[in-house]
């Protein structure tokens, strides 16, 4: 069976593992967490950066700097993984939500102003797959409304985003680099992978020194166990940090090869009828975190059963996210009720993407394309 993902560790991984070992370096303190953030930060062009233990509390911080009250509201896109919603409940703010461009899949800029209220403070961003938002209109958009942006690039290390494309000096800036703070997530899936872990980005540096106290249960530079406010236990451990600076150096190669992949893929699926390929905007490069499929509804066929094909075949696959308007959970709180999102609706029960890793030889990317269009014919 090709798996869905596999990492891909070729680099001074071990080595910088077992220096933490060897000199007992091995928790939340050590050289290698502050020079993975110093790294991170420098090449997404940010300031400062704050690992965390994983990519939801890297929301969940992200969102508690913005010292919101009850009812206010953070506007997301229905279209992405739970952990986006879940970061504005555990802040006791409001998710309100808005459809998906049904090309990229990422939030649909033309439908965000319509709902902005009184109550919204903030704007989520999330680079889906990935590809890049367009972020110029949201950004203006939040300037205009004196909106925070929180930019979720957790799925899309090293992707570029080609800013103010529609003026007369455009510059190619990277994810993680275009909002007042980002986030990211080192899931095993990712470009970089710390195992778990996350990040957060800003360039405010009185933010940054707020979110290292939240990150670390709150302790107080003066005086340790004295707490002005309640924190968490979101630290990273030297050992992942250490991976994730490994990581870091191959950078440039690692995204060199996940773009050389998504488009191996297109070159192999293009012309396939009853399929619909991940598209790259003139204004982006994507770096193919996942490389996703929409199956046409006049197939007959939908996600989970085009799935199951594909693991007859030896492939293994996942399906798309579901809504977060559909998710039973949010329901049951009350959220979302009536709310309809057709194009975050139909990718959801249409949508799948294939063996995406790093580790991915090209003859198991030759297997792939063999299978689907063996399941389409």
């Amino acid at each position: 069976m090709i798996p869905v993902n596999e990492p891909l560790l070729t680099g001074r991984e071990m080595e910088f593992v077992e220096e933490c070992v060897r000199t007992g370096w091995i928790s939340s303190a050590g050289r290698f967490i502050e020079e993975f953030e110093a790294h991170w930060a420098a090449y997404c062009g940010m300031q400062h950066g704050i690992a965390v233990s994983n990519g939801t509390t890297a929301l969940q911080i992200a969102v508690e700097s913005l010292n919101l009250k009850p009812d206010d509201e953070v506007i997301l896109p229905s279209f992405t993984i739970i952990s986006c919603v879940l970061a504005v409940l555990y802040n006791e703010a409001v998710p309100v939500l808005v459809d998906v461009d049904p090309s990229t899949y990422c939030l649909d800029v033309a439908q965000l102003e319509a709902r902005i209220t009184p109550r919204t403070r903030a704007i989520m961003p999330v680079h889906i797959y990935g590809h890049p938002v367009d972020m110029d209109p949201v950004l203006a958009i939040a300037k205009r409304h004196g909106l925070v942006v929180i930019e979720d690039a957790a799925e899309a290390h090293g992707a570029e985003y080609l800013s103010g494309h529609d003026g007369p000096s455009p510059v190619w800036r990277r994810c993680g680099g275009l909002g007042d703070l980002s986030t990211f997530s080192f899931y095993a899936n990712k470009l970089i992978t710390t195992g778990e872990g996350g990040m957060v980005l800003t360039n405010d540096g009185t933010v940054a020194e707020r979110l290292k106290s939240l990150r670390n249960l709150s302790f107080r530079s003066e005086q340790r166990f004295l707490h002005t406010e309640l924190g968490h236990n979101f630290r990273l451990t030297n050992m992942q940090a250490a991976i994730g600076v490994a990581q870091v150096e191959r950078i440039d190669e690692i995204v060199a090869r996940k773009r050389w992949m998504g488009q191996r893929y297109t070159e192999r699926l293009s012309g396939l009828p009853w399929l619909q390929l991940p598209t790259e905007m003139p204004w982006a490069r994507s770096v193919y975190w996942m490389y996703g499929l929409v199956i046409h509804d006049d197939t007959g066929m939908d996600a989970v059963e085009f799935a199951q094909r594909l693991r007859a075949e030896g492939v293994d696959t996942r399906p798309f996210f579901l809504g977060m308007h559909e998710q039973p959970v949010l329901l049951n709180r009350g959220l979302f009720s009536g709310e309809q999102y057709p194009v975050s609706e139909r990718i959801s029960r249409q949508g799948l993407y294939l063996p995406s890793g790093l580790a991915l030889t090209e003859g198991q990317m030759d297997h792939v394309c063999e299978a689907v269009r063996q399941v389409l014919s």
